[in-house]
């Protein structure tokens, strides 16, 4: 521009000055050059980091929420599993409970029996001494009354325990037929 106020304008504005075209030209590659290898390679590899950074956090979110995935149906799984063997040992605890139940109620059963069948045991033994009892003192009462009654006294035993023991057990004999 200063040669051109220089020579008056006689140039052509449009058209530079050919020394100014080397040396525009020569500077511009020069320039580029230096940002070709010094600048470029370093916003390159910045480039590469960013998109490394931004892909691979995205590759580990993706790893990481496939774990988290599969993390959770093993969850479920040993879930869904504690749950079925908690119904396995409800139900086997309420079997013992009902086995239990039965052979308590059996055992229980079988000792009243045997209670029942004690008590008429002891029974049957404790009427058989009342009876004996009862023969013996109303055998000695109906002697002495028969012998007040006829005057002289009946002692013979195998007589008096026949007689008694006749009238006993016709009283015996009409209890039962009164049943």
């Amino acid at each position: 521009m200063i040669a051109f106020l220089a020579e008056g304008g006689a140039q052509n504005p449009l058209i530079p000055d050919t020394t100014e075209l080397i040396v525009g030209l020569l500077c511009f590659f020069i320039v580029f050059g230096v940002l070709g290898k010094k600048l470029l390679p370093n916003i390159q590899k910045t480039l590469e980091e960013r998109r490394d950074a931004i892909e691979g956090g995205l590759e580990r979110a993706e790893k990481a929420q496939e774990d988290a995935t599969r993390t959770l149906e093993q969850y479920k799984a040993q879930l869904a599993e504690a749950r079925h063997e908690a119904n396995r040992l409800r139900q086997e605890a309420q079997e013992q409970g009902a086995t239990l139940i039965a052979e308590m109620r059996s055992e229980g059963q079988r000792q009243r029996e045997e209670i029942v069948a004690a008590g008429h045991t002891q029974i049957e033994s404790d009427r058989r001494q009342a009876a004996q009892a009862l023969r013996q003192d109303v055998g000695q009462l109906a002697t002495e009354l028969a012998g007040k009654l006829v005057g002289e006294s009946l002692e013979d035993h195998a007589r008096q325990s026949r007689v008694i023991d006749r009238f006993l057990d016709e009283l015996e004999e009409k209890a039962e037929a009164a049943r």
